[in-house]
Parts: C-alpha cells; structure tokens; sequence
C-alpha cells in the first residue's frame, strides 16, 4: 500500500484554540489538516490512507502502527498526528503516542495547554501508572502521550521491558494506537520501537527523501521482523 499526500501545512503556522472536554484546553495547529481543511486534498488523502489502514491491517485485528522515517524534516509526525485525528472521527478509540523522546512533535500539532507527565515519566516509574500519562478525549475519542519532554538516555527507556508492558496495555485498552518515531538514520529508537509493535508505515517526502535511505530503513525494519503495511508519499 502506497499513498501520496499533496503538500502539508508547517506545524509552525498559526493555531486555532478550542476547548477539550473537562479542564484541559489544547491548541490545535493549522498543519492539522483533518481539522482546520478538512475539504481540502491533502486531509482528503489522509481519510484514503485511513481506509487502507483500516480495511489492511485493524480490520485483521491489528491494533497497533508506528509510523517510520529514515531521515528529518520528512512529515512522520504530520503523518502520525493527522491520522490520529481521521481514525479517531470514524469512531475508533485512538492514541496517539509521541515516542521520539528525543526530539517530541506531536505538541506542535495538538498542543496541551499544561504540562504533565508523559511516555518518559510512564518508562521510569516502576508502578504502572499508564493512564497518568494519557491525556484522554482530546478530542472524541483520540487520546494522547506526550513524550514528556526530551531525555538524554531515550535508547535506555525505550528497551526497558516496561516499554512492552506499555504496549500490551494499549492493545488492550483501545481500538488503534499509533506510535510517531524519531528519524531512522539518527537513531536506533524507530527500530527498538516498530520491533515491539511489529507493524510500521513508512514515510518518505519528495526532494528530501533518497531511494536507498527508503530501502535500508525497510530492510532494517523487515530484519527485526516488523512488517512493513505500505508508504506514505510526502509531496512538497
């Protein structure tokens, strides 16, 4: 499965503010397509992406995807937000876990409007403390995990077997969680994770983003037993 989405907004551009349910507020950015120009191509794309995922790999009872890219500045997260938000308005209970600690995007594209604790703190305590680190209802039915901010020993807390447990109680407890990764070609965190998960989509972008970089990232992936359910086309 290949898709090709048309050229995405910046998560720098300005943001509309609303209201989540109950006392959190979050600020959503214009790069959040699915939201702010949902009749538009690129979110049009997005709910096409949203229909192979879903006939492809959860109607099979695969719950889990992370979402892959072998270098910086490709759209993983642009990605990773945005179908978050399309899977989540078909009615599937959604998270969206930003598991690049150490560099987290997805508070560009959904921004909370306090401070909590997130993937890193939920890796480092020895309690299971899962849903202290969700932000629930962010809008019906997406929740979200922050990374928590930027750690220094990312590698480390990611193969703790915590890592695992986290997983397995995602499985549990809702319906798609997608998992957004640092950039393959900086780090070794994207494979640690996707091998946990055992399902990746991989991005790629025009102009930025080489054939053979696509190829070892996949190989790579496919070597540590994770499969591979299709790519994602960025177009500039």
């Amino acid at each position: 499965m290949s898709e090709t989405l048309p050229a995405e907004r910046e998560a720098s551009e300005a943001t509309a503010s609303t209201v989540a349910p109950a006392t959190d507020t979050y600020d959503f950015s214009q790069s959040l397509v699915m939201l702010s120009a949902p009749a538009e191509a690129t979110a049009e794309s997005i709910r096409a992406l949203r229909t192979h995922i879903v006939a492809q790999h959860v109607d099979y009872g695969r719950r889990a995807l992370t979402i892959c890219a072998p270098a910086p500045a490709i759209g993983c997260s642009f990605v990773a937000a945005n179908l978050a938000v399309a899977l989540s308005q078909i009615g599937l209970k959604t998270l969206l876990i930003d598991a690049n600690l150490r560099d987290p995007a997805v508070d560009a594209y959904i921004r909370p409007g306090r401070d909590g604790p997130g993937l890193a703190q939920s890796l480092e305590k020895n309690d299971d403390i899962w849903l202290d680190c969700i932000r629930s209802d962010v809008i019906p039915d997406l929740s979200i995990m922050y990374a928590g901010g930027k750690v220094a020993d990312a590698q480390a807390l990611l193969a703790k077997y915590r890592f695992e447990t986290l997983v397995d109680f995602c499985l549990r407890n809702f319906d798609v969680t997608l998992i957004d990764t640092p950039p393959a070609n900086t780090c070794a965190d994207a494979r640690l994770v996707s091998k946990v998960v055992r399902y990746s989509l991989v991005v790629a972008r025009k102009d930025r983003t080489f054939v053979e970089d696509m190829k070892t990232l996949v190989g790579q992936l496919e070597a540590d037993d994770v499969k591979v359910i299709g790519a994602v086309f960025n177009q500039a």
